[in-house]
């Protein structure tokens, strides 16, 4: 399965973008921990992630988002997901993560 990352920081937000497509399964869970690991190092602020083009996340990636949100939470910072499509934002409503991650 095939995940494309791609992020940049908007300083007049003080805000992390990225941008995911593709799929997010255990083969390649990875790749988003180290971008969200790499992008919080180089500026600690508050992340959102634009899912439109994601197609399809399975627990392993839902457990990354999860343990990145762990980390900044600690220090004040959120992780807002957006945007996701029908079949991914129906399991964020299954695991209750809408409630802490799909709001602005």
């Amino acid at each position: 399965m095939s995940l494309s990352i791609s992020g940049d920081f908007n300083e007049a937000e003080d805000l992390w973008l990225l941008k995911l497509s593709g799929e997010i399964d255990i083969s390649n869970a990875h790749h988003l921990k180290k971008q969200l690991e790499t992008a919080y190092e180089q500026t600690r602020a508050n992340i959102a992630i634009d899912l439109a083009d994601l197609n399809y996340i399975d627990s392993t990636g839902l457990g990354v988002i999860i343990g990145a949100y762990g980390v900044m939470r600690g220090a004040g910072h959120r992780i807002i997901l957006r945007r996701p499509k029908e079949n991914v934002k129906k399991l964020l409503r299954i695991t209750s993560l809408d409630k802490v991650l799909c709001k602005e």
